[in-house]
């Protein structure tokens, strides 16, 4: 059973998978699609969100592409997963239960468990994810240097 939706997965992928190719240059849309093996117009959205919340940097031009927008050890998995989550909340909602046994027992049950996932998500940076890929040898190795000048 998968708890996140496919979305989520797919920002918590694409922010790391940044984090790791970024280096000298943007990834750019395109790149990460074909190493994710999607369509580059699924992850355009969820990439915009990104932009839009401050966790990564669009670069424009032609060797533009992405970047983090701040340090992946200050990237927290959550703030992730809550970008993706209020970037499609209202893509394809079905109509909730109206009734008190939703609103007063149910409703307060998942939001309460909902949010201690997403506490564990807090617990996670981007960092560690990186670090996690790498020792998994889940990334391939790059020959560019890890600097500019």
């Amino acid at each position: 059973m998968n708890i996140l939706s496919r979305r989520a997965l797919l920002a918590i992928s694409a922010v790391t998978d940044i984090a790791l190719y970024a280096r000298p240059m943007p990834v750019s849309a395109k790149a990460l699609a074909a190493r994710h093996n999607l369509p580059p117009r699924h992850l355009e959205p969820v990439l915009q969100a990104l932009v839009r919340n401050g966790i990564l940097k669009g670069v424009r031009g032609p060797r533009g592409g992405y970047e983090l927008a701040r340090e992946r050890r200050r990237i927290r998995a959550g703030d992730i997963v809550r970008v993706a989550m209020t970037a499609y909340e209202d893509e394809g909602a079905s109509p909730l239960p109206e009734s008190r046994l939703a609103e007063n027992v149910v409703a307060p049950l998942v939001r309460e468990g909902f949010e201690a996932f997403l506490a564990e998500l807090d617990q996670v940076t981007v960092e560690d994810l990186c670090n996690r890929a790498q020792d998994e040898a889940a990334v391939e190795q790059s020959s560019t240097s890890d600097f500019t000048i």
